[in-house]
């Protein structure tokens, strides 16, 4: 399915950069296959799948695919790269929503997926070192004998060093934080294909610039992330959660906001809005209310818990919601949350056949009722269907909007709509991504969002990290 010209996948890759020539793919690709063997995969479905995200952008496949197992093999692959001026774009498990993986100018992906050793965990320090293709359900699944998890949840089984790549959050950030804080330490290659690691296992340092939460992020324009050392909890002695129906987005936000704001230590709080709840009960076939629901999650003692739902259920009846229905079931919740995290295709079975194109943005806490209401009736007035959820704990909220791509008026109400969404969040001290990152979709909305000496100096770290500009070229930074 082509895209109309009207979209706003417009050219947004630095126009500094050019293809390599057909010579240097060659001898790349020939150097990589003496090399790595079956690993290097040229055939055209594979490539096809390392290019394409879930996006409307148009797929944008490498030149290869490269399978490492080990760091070394990864810094052997970037200084091969370096050598004849190919792009290099890191890859690992592809669950990014903003172009981050694409190949505008061809190139070779490193899939990560195969580097998968937990190559240590420190129980009594909280905190273990993986390399970057274990995805964060391996890792859990791993630490549960040990009484221990890792927090950050966004969803999809995505890998640690993707997470720390594009800076991940989820539904747990309200309480755990991001990825911005719990990674402690990382490895990486970097350009020219040496390997740097960042910190020690140390919680708090003041040795020289802090170049994990430089790395933390910068979706692999910077360096390839290949080891993460990240915080782990103890998994918490009883949870409970439960969904709570309400009249209406603005009652659901107000309620959050009492929540936050009264220290309630509320681990998950989670809108659906009405459209979204009709999407969740097609496809996990849950039968809510088609009503705006909070999910909501308390961790902690079975007495903290339970009086902090019981207050939270205080709260939403001062703003006619309720009742708030909580279990304490390990399977209820598990159905609850596997729900939620299956929003994405949930909002895909509203309108088979059509494209979704998620995105997100994140504005103070105090501003987000206004905001997502105000973006309700954006959507109505458009005459779109997008649906909408968000880790509404921390002012994060995502949607959705179905297109018919094969319909050039649709598409430009959605360019239109998203742009003024973006807008709307920046002028209420909001950036235009919480968590999604920039990949190629948002470009343009850094000069919105940033100064112009702002950008000047991530063009800088850029150049001077990368001067070849091979690593992952087009994406966050116009050059």
């Amino acid at each position: 399915m082509s895209l109309p010209v009207t979209a706003f996948h417009a050219a947004s890759a630095s126009a500094a950069t050019l293809p390599p020539s057909p010579e240097a793919i060659s001898a790349v690709i020939g150097a990589l296959a003496a090399s790595f063997g079956n690993r290097l995969v040229t055939s055209q479905a594979v490539r096809h799948q390392h290019g394409h995200t879930l996006t409307w952008i148009p797929t944008q496949a490498p030149d290869a695919v490269v399978y490492p197992q080990s760091t070394d093999e990864v810094s052997e692959i970037v200084k091969l790269c370096a050598k004849h001026g190919v792009p290099v774009i890191a890859f690992g498990t592809g669950t990014s929503l903003e172009g981050h993986v694409n190949a505008p100018f061809g190139g070779v992906t490193v899939d990560l997926s195969q580097m998968k050793r937990i190559v240590a965990v420190h129980a009594e320090d909280l905190d273990v070192t993986v390399e970057a293709g274990v995805t964060r359900k391996e890792l859990n699944e791993h630490l549960r004998d040990q009484g221990l998890f890792f927090p950050i949840d966004p969803g999809a089984d995505a890998s640690l060093g993707g997470m720390a790549a594009t800076r991940a959050s989820g539904t747990n950030a309200v309480r755990y934080g991001t990825m911005k804080e719990n990674v402690l330490a990382l490895t990486a290659v970097m350009a020219d294909g040496s390997v740097v690691t960042t910190a020690s296992r140390a919680r708090k340092s003041s040795a020289g610039y802090d170049l994990t939460r430089l790395l933390v992020g910068s979706e692999g324009t910077l360096g390839i992330i290949t080891e993460v050392t990240v915080k782990l909890h103890g998994i918490p002695e009883a949870i409970s959660a439960g969904v709570c129906p309400f009249p209406s987005v603005q009652a659901a936000c107000d309620a959050t906001i009492v929540t936050i704001q009264s220290g309630l230590p509320v681990a998950r709080i989670e809108l659906l809005d009405d459209v979204m709840i009709r999407g969740v009960n097609i496809h996990s076939k849950l039968g809510l209310p088609e009503t705006t629901m909070l999910f909501v999650e308390f961790h902690g003692s079975e007495v903290g818990v339970k009086e902090q739902a019981e207050r939270f259920g205080e709260i939403a009846a001062e703003y006619g919601g309720g009742p708030f229905d909580w279990a304490t079931k390990a399977e209820d919740r598990s159905k609850l949350w596997q729900a939620r995290h299956d929003a994405y295709w949930a909002a895909r079975a509203l309108r088979p056949g059509t494209e979704s194109v998620a995105t997100d943005v994140c504005v103070p806490i105090s501003r987000l009722a206004e905001c997502v209401e105000e973006t309700k009736r954006d959507i109505e007035e458009s005459g779109l269907i997008a649906p909408i959820a968000g880790h509404v704990g921390d002012g994060n909220f995502h949607t959705q909007p179905l297109v018919d791509l094969d319909n050039e008026d649709e598409v430009e109400r959605c360019r239109a709509f998203i742009d003024r969404l973006v807008k709307r969040a920046l002028a209420m001290d909001g950036t235009c991504t919480g968590e999604h990152g920039v990949g190629q979709k948002k470009i343009k909305y850094l000069e919105l969002e940033h100064s112009a000496a702002t950008l000047d100096v991530m063009r800088l770290l850029k150049r001077s990290l990368d001067p070849q500009n091979i690593l992952n070229p087009g994406k966050i930074i116009a050059l």
